[in-house]
């Protein structure tokens, strides 16, 4: 049984990363947003303007246990994700989860690019994201690092990188539950 559980920032590659390895594991790839919207037949963003924070983050926790019970499966979670409850705790239970670690200039470049996309950031200038980016990696820095591996995701902006990363990873990471902790760089 394999259980892998993909962690970190908005633009850290969860999703790209996440996709491109189940597809060369031959697992299924579940992005934990994209569930939560399928089940509630509405947007994130929706769900936030119903529920506030506090609502959302208890049926992302929720789903979290839904998901992370599945079999043979490559989860990838919400930036916030960890941050919250107990789910890192038992996130690390339940499968290999794995932080990507991207340095700030190379989040800074892809949120840019992918900007109109997010909410969260669609209306900040350049100073404003690179700042929001920096303070809410420093808040969240410290759930992340809990994950059992950390695997730098700084290569993953075409094809050629993104199968160079799934190799990578696919060498350098155990997929066993493993409780111990280690960097891939």
């Amino acid at each position: 049984m394999t259980r892998i559980i993909l962690i970190g920032y908005m633009g850290a590659g969860k999703t790209t990363l996440g996709q491109a390895l189940a597809r060369e594991l031959k697992l299924q790839f579940i992005d934990l947003d994209l569930y939560i919207e399928e089940r509630f037949r509405k947007s994130i963003s929706q769900i936030f303007a119903e529920k506030g924070e506090e609502g959302f983050r208890l049926i992302e926790q929720r789903m979290l246990h839904e998901v992370a019970e599945f079999e043979d499966v490559v989860i990838s979670t919400g930036g916030g994700t960890p941050c919250f409850f107990d789910n890192i705790d038992y996130m690390n239970r339940q499968g290999t989860t794995v932080y990507l670690d991207v340095p700030l200039e190379r989040l800074f470049i892809r949120l840019s690019i992918a900007r109109a996309k997010r909410p969260l950031i669609k209306e900040k200038s350049d100073d404003e994201l690179r700042t929001f980016i920096d303070e809410q990696l420093a808040k969240r820095a410290p759930h992340y690092k809990k994950a059992a591996y950390t695997f730098v995701a700084d290569k993953l902006e075409d094809r050629s990188q993104i199968a160079g990363s799934v190799d990578k990873f696919i060498k350098e990471i155990p997929f066993d539950n493993a409780t111990t902790h280690g960097t891939i760089p």
